[in-house]
């Protein structure tokens, strides 16, 4: 895969001119620069501009840090789940044809399962978003769902993993990298393959029901770099080495797969030039520090001009074990070079810089159409929505729940999308009450997401569906209309402000969430429910997803979730 991947990419510049006049693409450069699974270094398939893949989600005990566990994974066969789970690839304009299956039978877990493909925005197939009791029912053990789905004007780094419950603590987690032959960017480096895909994790001990039971702030047990790490007082397993050669310029691309740990990210004595963030291509950024809050996912260059050594790749949690130390290389991985002196397993003894340069998120620019819809003053947008977080215990309840606009959201037992094709179109009438907000088709729209008392943040808010503007952010008082951030998941800060703008050009159920998994699933969410009237005409669902729910509420109490 090594020698392939290197060829592979330098020959971008190639084909270009065959996807432009839609010539066949020479023989020794593959059939459409199609799809690649990996794991590790293997190639398990090479595909066209259709990839028809088979993933299967397991049980597997696993021992990533060093402490054996059972884990929920992905793989490309029932026999090999793999943490971090297969990359996948495509290029821009793309069609997925992905059969999901479920073989999942460790009751300390939950064993139904959906996979939600992080930042690609489904347009006519919200059916294939992958979110539990919003646009499916959950697929149960021993069955199959095939998400075909197209990704016609996107590209860049994105991700997959469970939707259903907090399951993706517990494993189901992996990358996607959608490729631009045309990319803007494609003169500023010089590698970017599966090699530059950089995961960062955040680890448990317990299951993930275990988590939630405690009912406390996540404290992570590990921080895996692409599935590898050490936990304080464990053994030495041995770290992630990401190789590179003196002269070179790697395009890394950064994905924060965090259950909720948000993480600082360094690489001792390089600089890292800032190119995409959440897929959209910005304008490049030169800093040393990236605040790495989950689902969050950066391209950033690095150019391999330093002294051949070793460096420590530093992933540094804000809570858990080993939240403010490197000891025994915990939260640490490696950089070597192609010519560093010394064994090959030696680790590295390098500082951190001195003088930090850490991002801003107020200083990244969009490249491409800058600027935010509707008009240039806060409210100049075709509907305003307020939605103001809270957390505290509800009247007759017994344990603490999350609140937008004093509602908790609890996931409805048939999924919103089945409700909106069964002929449900008002706000009203949509399940859960009060978590369900209707939006127009083709308006500007403002939402302004207010932190309240909501503690344990700051909170990373992901929208489904879209790519929005982030005219305020949660660390500035001012106001941005002309070249915002665009991104799909921002922070919202305990007492703060955060105002985003996008326009509904998508019909149908649109997640809007905390990405930290435990508070999505203490409530911090809600529904909008986009231009309901011609949901049904403009995403048809398949016969397969229609089978879901019969299936699922076929289960018997002790089969659930």
């Amino acid at each position: 895969m090594s020698k392939l991947a290197s060829t592979f990419r330098p020959l971008l510049l190639i084909p270009i001119l065959f996807f432009a006049t839609e010539l066949t693409c020479p023989d020794f450069l593959g059939a459409g620069l199609g799809i690649m699974l990996v794991s590790g270094a293997e190639v398990v398939n090479l595909g066209s501009k259709t990839h028809s893949e088979n993933l299967f989600v397991v049980n597997k005990e696993l021992a990533p840090d060093g402490f054996q566990r059972s884990t929920v994974l992905v793989g490309s066969s029932a026999y090999d789940g793999v943490f971090p789970g297969p990359l996948i690839t495509g290029t821009k304009g793309d069609r997925f044809k992905l059969n999901v299956t479920d073989l999942l039978t460790d009751s300390t877990m939950a064993r139904s399962t959906s996979i939600h493909w992080h930042g690609l925005f489904q347009k006519t197939t919200n059916y294939a978003d992958g979110v539990s009791f919003v646009s499916q029912c959950p697929i149960v053990a021993n069955h199959s769902f095939m998400y075909d789905f197209q990704v016609p004007d996107q590209a860049g780094t994105y991700w997959y993993h469970s939707h259903l419950s907090v399951q993706y603590c517990d494993g189901l987690r992996g990358p996607i990298v959608i490729y631009d032959p045309l990319d803007p960017h494609r003169l500023l480096y010089d590698v970017d393959d599966e090699s530059t895909v950089i995961t960062i994790s955040d680890w448990y001990h317990d299951t993930s029901y275990e988590l939630i039971a405690k009912r406390a702030a996540l404290a992570a047990d590990a921080t895996l770099i692409n599935g590898k790490g050490r936990y304080a007082g464990g053994p030495n397993v041995p770290l992630e080495v990401i190789n590179v050669e003196y002269g070179k310029r790697y395009r890394f691309r950064l994905i924060s797969m965090s259950c909720g740990v948000d993480h600082g990210f360094s690489i001792d004595g390089h600089n890292l030039t800032i190119i995409e963030v959440d897929g959209v291509n910005t304008q490049p950024l030169t800093v040393n520090y990236i605040q790495l809050y989950a689902a969050q996912r950066y391209s950033v260059v690095l150019h391999a001009n330093q002294k051949p050594d070793v460096y420590r790749v530093r992933a540094l949690p804000t809570s858990g074990v080993g939240a403010a130390n490197f000891t025994n290389s915990v939260n640490s991985g490696i950089l070597r070079y192609k010519t560093a002196p010394g064994p090959a397993d030696r680790e590295p003894t390098t500082s951190q810089q001195t003088d930090i340069v850490a991002l801003d998120e107020n200083d990244l620019r969009p490249l491409e159409l800058p600027g935010a819809p509707g008009k240039p003053y806060p409210g100049g947008a075709d509907l305003v929505l307020n939605l103001t977080m809270g957390f505290g215990v509800a009247p007759g309840a017994s344990a603490p729940a999350f609140f937008m606009n004093n509602v908790t959201y609890v996931s409805p037992k048939v999924p919103v999308l089945l409700q909106i094709l069964s002929g449900k179109q008002r706000a009203q009438d949509l399940l859960p009450s009060g978590s369900v907000y209707t939006l127009p088709r083709n308006k500007v729209i403002e939402i302004n997401l207010f932190g309240g008392d909501a503690i344990g943040g700051p909170h990373p808010f992901h929208l489904h569906g879209h790519a929005f503007d982030v005219v305020k952010t949660s660390s500035s008082s001012n106001y941005n209309f002309v070249n915002p951030v665009r991104r799909d998941v921002t922070l919202v800060n305990q007492n703060g402000q955060t105002t985003i703008r996008f326009v509904t050009d998508n019909p149908g159920p649109w997640f809007l969430h905390c990405h930290i998994d435990p508070h999505l699933e203490a409530g911090l969410a809600v529904v909008l429910a986009e231009d309901t009237r011609d949901t049904k005409a403009v995403d048809p669902v398949p016969n397969g997803w229609q089978n879901l729910c019969p299936i699922y509420d076929s289960l018997t109490s002790d089969q659930l979730p």
